[in-house]
């Protein structure tokens, strides 16, 4: 535990204390905000807020990850490094959309091309060198198999096929997270929640691991490197929490596109190897009902011509528009949050209880 202790500790004090003079930083070179001129008035008013702060997070958490290592004298695990590295490399590509908006001066970045390019190339990077790397006993990084609470027999799919759905949760994640991304504090505090499960699921999956003799039971979780995933999950849960500090209403500054495309790497990383793929769409289902609401609004407008299934989409813009405050909505839908991680624990634990 106290490797999970350090990294989760040092994450939390470095973003808390890094922050501020990041934001001095970004104030100085006059790297702000550029707001859509379409969206609800009242955030107009956050034009110029200081941007990138996804880069402290990112930071943070790789810095943590290792000096925790370090200091405990630890080995690092090729699940852990593989799960900073996509974080790390989605991160960049978010860093160069915030680039390109603050250059052109406007609220697009990268074409959509463009980032389905790079998101398709890193997905399937991490797909192809995630399913290698076996231990002694024979468990990689990833497997071939669709996952629920652990991997489903039944949904076994050929290599090519698991390296489709790899990227495909890698480029399907990151997308909700970025659309999550839309009032202060909304994605640090809800991503804060998912990531702490994480890290429960994943200290459970140690206890209860198919690798350790004395937990050996008719449950145990054939998963690689359980505990080094904790470390990781633990410091994203630290980092996003203290960067929430400078996030909440009114921000003081916003992670862009750097922070959350690195979360939802990393969400989509973590189910993956905790082979929770399904369960992540419970967890998650904040996530999943904002990118939904987009692809609704847009599927619907398409098909009658003009016409409209929501105020605004994502649904987050929909509530301020029926006229709730920002800080409402976001509360709120922390409490979505809560409950659907909350409903994803019960099932996980449920099904080792019956099990047994």
């Amino acid at each position: 535990m106290r490797t999970i202790l350090a990294a989760g500790g040092l994450s939390l004090l470095l973003t808390l204390l890094v922050t501020p003079q990041f934001i001095k930083f970004l104030t100085r070179r006059q790297y702000g905000q550029f707001i859509r001129d379409d969206g609800p008035k009242e955030h107009l008013t956050k034009r110029g807020t200081p941007t990138m702060g996804g880069v402290v997070i990112v930071a943070s958490v790789v810095l943590s990850y290792f000096i925790a290592h370090l200091i405990l004298w630890e080995s690092v695990t090729v699940s852990g490094v593989l799960l900073v590295g996509v974080m790390t490399a989605l991160g960049f590509l978010g860093f160069l959309d915030d680039w390109a908006k603050i250059s052109k001066e406007r609220s697009l970045g990268l074409t959509p091309r463009g980032k389905l390019i790079g998101q398709f190339t890193i997905g399937g990077v991490f797909a192809v060198l995630a399913l290698n790397f076996p231990d002694e006993r024979g468990l990689r990084p990833a497997s071939e198999f669709v996952s629920f609470l652990r991997d489903l027999p039944w949904l076994h799919l050929p290599f090519f096929l698991a390296v489709i759905w790899i990227v495909f949760l890698l480029m399907a994640w990151p997308n909700a997270t970025n659309l999550t991304d839309g009032l202060d504090g909304l994605l640090a505090g809800s991503a804060t929640l998912v990531f702490a499960t994480f890290s429960l699921v994943n200290i459970w999956q140690f206890n209860q691991w198919c690798g350790r003799v004395s937990s050996v039971g008719p449950l145990c979780y054939e998963v690689r490197d359980p505990y080094d995933l904790a470390v990781v999950s633990t410091a994203l849960a630290g980092s996003c929490f203290g960067f929430l500090w400078w996030n909440a209403k009114p921000a003081r500054i916003f992670m862009g596109d750097t922070g959350s495309m690195a979360i939802g790497a990393a969400l989509a990383g973590l189910s993956i190897m905790t082979r929770t793929e399904l369960l992540l769409v419970i967890m998650g289902f904040l996530f999943v009902m904002e990118a939904g609401s987009v692809a609704l609004q847009v599927g619907y407008f398409k098909a009658t011509k003009g016409k409209r299934i929501f105020k605004m989409s994502p649904i987050h813009h929909h509530f301020e528009l029926l006229g709730w405050q920002e800080v409402t909505v976001v509360i709120r839908f922390w409490i979505i949050c809560g409950l659907c991680v909350a409903i994803g624990v019960g099932i996980f634990y449920a099904e080792w209880v019956v099990g047994q």
